[in-house]
């Protein structure tokens, strides 16, 4: 088959090639790995239930419930956008202080921030990884749990042999670890399953105690993308044909966070070909605004809080009338929400009014997987290792310390 030929498979017709193509185009791991996901999450909600007693019990020690509760949520890159993206829900839901901070500022910045952090403060610190073994995530975890005996910490990670999980965790009270199913440890370049198995990893924590509440929630989200894949997938090859020069995801609250992550895989699966941003609705107003151009594309994560949708479109009609940008996206939560006039394009899921954006986060992620995935394959790479210079790679190596 024709690499022209391959562009225009969409997901499913990918997954039924051959395996000697597949391998040919570099197509062995991410399709498979994004395709699986709304049965993985289901994989990951039952091992989180199995260890909940354990969880709660973890969580009560570290300081559950009281005044002086405060959690960070660590991880690099993709690993750091599922903590920003759980922000919200778990202090929602946990009713304590919550904050994301990168594994990257605390290596360099661990001291400044536990010395200024109020006095009597219980810590539980949550890490996510991938690999377990990422140079950074290791390092902070070895310097707090060895500097800093108060602190607790929880670590999620999808590889079962990675020193997180055998080593870290291993033989100290101080450390819980969830260990997802080794099939969301992406072996393809970038984090596609990972990421959304850890968010739902996340969700499960945020309600550890009334699990069976998020259930339903996770089940109905599963049959969205189950539904709208296919079509997600025929939109992406669309998108991805039109060349665009740049492209900016949009979103807010959660959402932001998805439009971080959006940005980085189209910007790792497509070799760093494409000129990506990411901003909040109302921060690309600042400055930001001038970066687009008549060859770039916009695409706005458009919440289901009625009164941040207002805003919202506002900002994609005044992009619109500016003539800013050569076509716009809008990722829906339903399609009683019309766009028609601000809007080229459109994704619309079939969400009731009462879903919090918080949950959005494992669905709305999937046009930009696809996306990365057909623009690697439109730049003639190969998306399972769209890096051909090796400048990244899956597992971040070790920086030499001068």
């Amino acid at each position: 088959m024709m690499n022209r030929e391959i562009k225009s498979l969409t997901i499913s017709e990918i997954l039924e090639l051959p395996l000697s193509e597949k391998e040919t185009y570099g197509l062995v791991h991410t399709p498979q790995e994004i395709f699986q996901q709304p049965e993985t999450w289901l994989e990951t909600f039952q091992i989180v239930k199995t260890k909940k007693i354990e969880i709660q019990e973890f969580l009560q020690k570290s300081g559950f419930g009281k005044d002086n509760f405060s959690v960070v949520l660590i991880g690099a890159g993709t690993s750091d956008y599922i903590g920003r993206a759980l922000v919200s829900l778990l202090q929602k839901n946990w009713k304590c202080n919550v904050q994301a901070i990168p594994s990257t500022s605390l290596m360099t910045e661990m001291d400044d921030f536990i010395e200024n952090s109020p006095v009597n403060t219980q810590h539980l610190w949550i890490s996510f990884s991938r690999s377990g073994d990422s140079f950074e995530g290791v390092q902070v975890l070895e310097k707090a749990i060895k500097k800093y005996l108060h602190i607790k910490h929880l670590i999620v990670t999808c590889n079962e042999t990675g020193k997180m999980a055998k080593e870290i965790s291993a033989n100290d009270q101080d450390v819980c670890c969830i260990i997802l199913d080794k099939k969301v440890n992406d072996l393809g370049l970038a984090m596609t399953s990972s990421f959304t198995n850890m968010i739902t990893a996340g969700h499960c924590l945020a309600h550890i105690f009334e699990l069976e509440k998020y259930e339903p929630v996770l089940k109905n989200l599963g049959k969205e993308t189950k539904e709208n894949l296919e079509n997600i997938s025929e939109l992406a090859i669309k998108i991805a044909e039109n060349d665009y020069e740049r492209i900016c995801f949009l979103g807010s609250g959660a959402l932001k966070a998805v439009a971080d992550e959006s940005a980085l895989k189209v910007l790792e699966l497509s070799g760093g070909k494409y000129n990506v941003m990411s901003e909040s609705f109302l921060g690309l107003r600042h400055g930001p605004l001038s970066w687009l151009n008549t060859n770039s594309l916009v695409v706005g994560f458009v919440s289901n809080d009625l009164e941040k949708q207002k805003i919202e479109l506002g900002l994609l009609s005044e992009i619109k009338l500016k003539n800013a940008a050569k076509n716009s996206l809008a990722v829906l939560p339903n399609d009683s929400v019309n766009v028609s006039n601000v809007c080229d394009f459109k994704i619309a899921f079939n969400f009731s009014n009462d879903l919090f954006d918080d949950y959005r986060s494992i669905i709305d992620v999937l046009f930009a997987q696809l996306l990365g995935l057909y623009t690697s394959l439109n730049q003639n790479l190969k998306p399972d290792s769209p890096s051909a210079d090796g400048k990244i790679q899956r597992v971040v190596s070790m920086v030499k310390i001068q």
